[in-house]
Order: structure tokens, then sequence, then C-alpha cells
């Protein structure tokens, strides 16, 4: 909902274009998005921070996370001041590689919220003030560069290209560390796949033609035929054209003008 939302909301309220194909893009997501929904898979029971512990020590997750890290780390330091003022997905990429931390440390927290109320000592386990900490750090830097990036890029354009980098890193995180499409059927694989990329065929009619005037008023008449108007030209361009003209023959009269 953030999509269509940010776009709309930036038009009327920041003066912010968005065209007839922008809607579209914004229709689109919202159907790429509900097909997503119909077909996610389901959630992999996890009901104790130990479990969510031995899941975080799987050596798949641990080196995706280093992956990660490494890649944000790249981002921060080398290509964010050089490029980061020029390119929105710099700082885009920022925001949604951080996000898989925010998210593996929310699903963690809300076990431990469950586990509190439970009677669980969750507060002694080193595994909930880590999330804490993560979480914390994860969404400040996601506020920070996704704030850059809407004082520099147009607000209509940051919100669809977050929201797929942000999504594709949420679906690889929920492969890796919970294992969430192993009893996906085929036709369940099939519409998420569908889903997701009509997301970012919407997100590419939002920002490839959002520079377009087009509208229901102006759209082209595609089976109308306008013949160009013919051009009238004075006696001084046919006059010239004659002078130079390379196939007249050589005996034929030739008419000069001397302006003044």
């Amino acid at each position: 909902f953030s999509v269509p939302c940010s776009a709309i909301l930036s038009s009327y309220l920041l003066g912010e274009r968005l065209n007839l194909l922008g809607k579209l893009g914004c229709l689109l997501s919202l159907v790429g998005s509900t097909v997503m929904v119909i077909h996610a898979p389901e959630d992999e029971e996890v009901t104790t921070l130990e479990e969510m512990t031995s899941k975080l020590k799987e050596p798949g997750f641990l080196a995706y996370a280093a992956i990660l890290l490494a890649l944000c780390f790249v981002l921060i330091f080398y290509l964010g001041p050089r490029y980061g003022q020029s390119n929105i997905l710099v700082y885009l990429t920022i925001c949604s590689v951080i996000g898989a931390f925010s998210v593996s440390s929310v699903k963690g927290l809300g076990i431990a919220i469950k586990g509190f109320f439970a009677g669980q000592p969750v507060l002694q386990h080193p595994l909930t003030w880590i999330l804490v900490i993560t979480l914390v750090a994860s969404i400040t830097t996601q506020i920070n560069y996704l704030n850059k990036s809407l004082d520099i890029f147009n607000t209509s354009l940051v919100f669809p290209i977050y929201y797929v980098l942000f999504t594709t890193i949420v679906i690889a995180t929920s492969i890796i560390l919970f294992k969430e499409w192993v009893t996906m059927t085929v036709v369940d694989i099939i519409g998420t796949v569908c889903g997701f990329l009509t997301i970012i065929l919407g997100v590419f009619l939002l920002h490839a033609f959002k520079d377009m005037d087009v509208s229901l008023g102006n759209l082209p008449q595609v089976l109308q035929n306008e013949q160009p108007e013919p051009v009238t030209r004075d006696d001084k361009n046919i006059l010239i054209e004659v002078d130079n003209s390379s196939i007249a023959p050589e005996d034929k009269p030739k008419v000069f003008m001397l302006c003044t």
C-alpha cells in the first residue's frame, strides 16, 4: 500500500507529477502485492529463542549476513559519498540491505514478546538484547538514508524502488533463514514470482515515464492518420534551389539575387 499511497500523496501534497502511466504502475503494484500475499509461503514454526538462535547460527545464514554487511559497508563508505547524490539506487540499496537485519530482529523480538507474556525468562536471554540493539541500529540507518533519498529524489520514485529492493531482500532472507519456500507447491511458487514481476512492472511504469505528459485527455489517436501540411515556399527559395541544383544543364539561364 505504501507504493500508491506515497505516489498519490506526493502528487497532491508536494506537487509532484503523477501521469496516467504512473497511476497504472500504482495499480499494478497493488495487484502484484495481492497475488504475492495469496501465494505466500507459510511461516515455519519458531516458538522459542533457542530455536531462533539455532537458525541464526546456521552457516548459510551467517554467510548471507556477512555478504550483506560487506555490501552495506561498501555502499556507505565508498559508493555513497561518490554517487549517492546522483544515483537513486545507492541510498535505497543501503536501506534495503539493512532491512534484512531489521526483519530478522522483528521476527525474533516477536517470539521474545510472546515468551515474556507466557512467563518465560526472555529478559535473561542474550539474544533478546542482541536483537534489540540490531533493530535500533538498522532502523536508525534506514531512516537516515531514506530521508537522504527523499531530500534529493522524487517521492513517487523513492518508495516504489525501495519497496522492490526491500521485498527482494526480505524474500531472500526468508528463504535462507526460515526456509519458508521448502514446502511451497509449484502453483504457489509461480504465483509468487508472477506477483513480484508484476510489482516490478508497475514500478517501471512509475519510474520510466514520469516525465511524460500522459493523461486520458491527450492520449495519441493511433487510428487517426494526420496528413502533414504542405510547405509554402516563396520565389527566393525556389530560385536558390535552381541555382544550387547539380542536375541543371549548363546552358540553363540562371538568376542571381543581389541583397543590399
